[in-house]
């Protein structure tokens, strides 16, 4: 029998295969190298269409010496209250983005992110999954 968190992060893992599906499907439709803001729009869009609830450029806080500061960053997308969605329109991704990502999973206490660049020639090539301690 499954445990709670093993549940959990089986729905979570779930919406991270629609997340996938929506960029490629995404992807396939407008192609690489747009605006990153183009594709947050339209994913977000395609995703909610899917039944999911997705907030953008959500405040992503740090707190520092007992000081909570809401300037820190922001992410993406934040789907279910749940996935951190970064997304890039680049040649090539770079290890400082799974940084970045990692570091918002941290601060928001979630446990899946995905890197998606648009700018890859095939979005298979641009999916990048950022696991923070979620079972597989």
């Amino acid at each position: 029998m499954k445990n709670e968190q093993e549940e959990s992060d089986a729905v979570t893992n779930r919406m991270g295969k629609e997340i996938v599906d929506a960029a490629v499907k995404l992807h396939s439709a407008l192609g690489p190298g747009l605006l990153e803001s183009v594709y947050e729009v339209v994913l977000a869009r395609e995703l909610e269409r899917r039944g999911l609830s997705v907030h953008r450029q959500v405040p992503v806080p740090i707190v520092f010496d007992g000081v909570r500061f809401d300037e820190g960053f922001r992410a993406d997308l934040v789907v279910e209250e749940r996935i951190i969605v970064e997304l890039k329109s680049v040649e090539e991704l770079n290890k400082v983005h799974m940084k970045q990502l990692y570091t918002y999973l941290r601060l928001k206490g979630y446990r899946l992110g995905y890197v998606l660049n648009f700018g890859a020639a095939l979005m298979k090539d641009g999916i990048r999954r950022v696991a923070n301690g979620i079972s597989e």
